[in-house]
């Protein structure tokens, strides 16, 4: 019983420590704060937009190329990739259109239905107020 016991106690120490660990709570992100009382679009921007695009190594020129090429070879899922990630482009450069167009294509592919097609221009003017500022603290 002795060895039982002391297994049983590991465990149940185990499951406070994860316990603990989830009660330690962050705050509002740039984001959430930027899109507070607008859940619709900080959803749509939650769910496309790159945080920090100048991460990101290659252009929306490229991204379109690598799109194109995989839908001629009949590989949706990858063209669908593609387009997302040029569409998450074109919200950085504020392109509306564009915006709408690649996630039109994205969508289209997957079968998925996107919340920043119902609301593009406003999550766009959202995501240039977020750039805009976190651009700016970064440099």
């Amino acid at each position: 019983m002795g060895i039982l016991d002391r297994l049983l106690k590991r465990k149940e120490k185990q499951n406070e420590e994860e316990v603990k660990i989830e009660e330690v709570k962050t705050g509002p992100t740039e984001l959430e704060k930027l899109c507070a009382g607008n859940s619709e679009v900080l959803e749509a921007l939650r769910d496309t937009m790159f945080l920090d695009p100048t991460k990101i190594e290659f252009s929306i020129k490229d991204a379109l190329v690598n799109a194109k090429e995989m839908e001629k070879a009949k590989d949706e899922l990858r063209a669908a990739i593609w387009y997302r990630i040029a569409g998450g482009l074109a919200i950085h450069e504020g392109d509306v259109s564009k915006v709408k167009e690649y996630f039109g294509k994205y969508a289209k592919l997957t079968g998925k239905k996107l919340k920043i097609l119902e609301i593009t221009e406003e999550a766009v003017k959202k995501a240039q107020e977020y750039y805009r500022k976190y651009l700016e603290e970064k440099k």
